[in-house]
């Protein structure tokens, strides 16, 4: 026999191959796609896997924007290498300057984050339109190990938020 030939033949072993193959492309595309988590999440029953949530959102919607900020914020202060900085900039870009003069006095103030209201990062966040005619309000609910807090947020139609609290800007 030559050393080129074999007896057996490999076409037995392609459908095996063409299936693994396919079934390892779905899972390194369909994978990351379920595990990512950001602004606006529509989750059905808990029957359902991570891999069928989606995820929704668009930069002119005040509120997918304070999800944004929120999910980036915690992310970057999540991270011990490099989240003060990172987190510093989220600030600038999405927090009004003059009121951002205000969250640092609280922080001053009261020891703690002043975006957050809190000395340590919520294990998970949740963002829910409060509406509003003059200006956005959400709901940011931040929660820890059986500790939640609930912050009104409010945004400026320029999509700058102008006020971070227990209550709304008009004190409600």
């Amino acid at each position: 026999m030559n050393s080129n030939t074999t007896s057996h033949k490999p076409i037995s072993r392609k459908p095996i191959r063409r299936t693994a193959l396919v079934a390892g492309l779905t899972a390194a595309l369909v994978l990351p796609l379920g595990l990512t988590a950001s602004a606006q999440t529509t989750t059905g029953a808990s029957t359902r896997s991570a891999a069928q949530r989606t995820v929704s959102g668009k930069p002119s919607d005040s509120v997918t924007r304070i999800a944004d900020f929120y999910g980036a914020y915690i992310d970057a202060q999540s991270d011990p290498d490099h989240g003060a900085r990172l987190a510093s900039e989220l600030r600038k870009f999405y927090v009004q300057a003059d009121y951002l003069k205000k969250v640092e006095a609280w922080e001053a103030r009261n020891h703690a984050d002043g975006v957050l209201q809190a000395q340590n990062v919520p294990l998970k966040w949740t963002v829910t339109d409060n509406g509003r005619a003059d200006h956005t309000e959400a709901v940011v609910t931040l929660s820890w190990s059986g500790t939640t807090t609930k912050l009104i947020v409010d945004m400026s139609r320029s999509q700058k938020i102008i006020h971070i609290g227990t209550k709304g800007i008009d004190g409600k």
